[in-house]
């Protein structure tokens, strides 16, 4: 059985203050974890966390993924980005240019995010988190399209994403040039086993298609873990939740 997408996860050294501000952001209910870091939950039973983890690393560069939030018109993108400075965001500048829609702004810990202009096509059935937009290549994504079992919703120009069956947020990877890696990402996607799954089985499925398993202080950063720590083809971390 497949590894389900479970959470996706923030290095970071404030975790509490990173929850508040997403979750206040994002209008979600916030939970403590079982090893010192804070949740935040979905908003049904299909969606996944959000997961704040606890790490000595200070962010240094870029990040290799951000969100993309949505906007259902432009009074309400202009709420999302006021809500978001209120709680600690800014603007920051990556290089967009001034004719473009959305709005590039960081949270508290310095982590990029962009809220999109009303009518974004693309995201137009996602919710408010429309993806996390990735850098990375095309195989990276059709990586992840077997690996999650969610079909290929984009594949152009070497630009891939994929979408769960039953809608909701996309996962995006630009294509090339795709900037080189400098250390550990702060973030990460968690996969969790479904009840009743081999977990060797589905570790073996993972490397069968291009994944690489990686030393727990690459994806975890606190020595041992419970989870089987991983590499995608592009060398990002991303872990495998065990059954507790």
């Amino acid at each position: 059985m497949t590894g389900q997408l479970f959470a996706i996860c923030f290095h970071t050294t404030r975790p509490s203050d990173l929850a508040r501000f997403w979750a206040g952001l994002l209008g979600r209910e916030t939970a403590d974890g079982a090893d010192g870091d804070v949740v935040i939950l979905p908003p049904d039973a299909a969606g996944f966390r959000i997961r704040f983890v606890p790490g000595q690393e200070p962010k240094t560069g870029q990040n290799r993924a951000h969100f993309d939030l949505t906007s259902t018109s432009p009074d309400d993108q202009r709420r999302t980005v006021a809500r978001a400075l209120e709680l600690g965001g800014r603007h920051i500048d990556v290089g967009q240019l001034p004719e473009e829609g959305h709005v590039v702004l960081a949270d508290p810990d310095g982590n990029e995010f962009c809220v999109i202009e009303p009518g974004n096509k693309f995201l137009a059935d996602t919710g408010v988190i429309g993806a996390p937009a990735c850098d990375g290549t095309q195989e990276v994504g059709y990586f992840w399209s077997q690996a999650l079992r969610w079909p290929l919703v984009w594949d152009q120009d070497q630009e891939t994403a994929v979408q769960s069956p039953d809608g909701g947020t996309k996962i995006t990877w630009g294509g090339p040039p795709v900037p080189p890696k400098t250390g550990r990402n702060r973030l990460y996607l968690e996969l969790a086993l479904p009840a009743g799954a081999d977990p060797r089985a589905e570790i073996d499925r993972l490397l069968s298609l291009g994944a690489r398993r990686a030393d727990t202080a690459a994806v975890t950063g606190e020595g041992e873990s419970r989870d089987v720590p991983m590499l995608d083809p592009d060398g990002n971390e991303f872990s495998v939740r065990m059954p507790r």
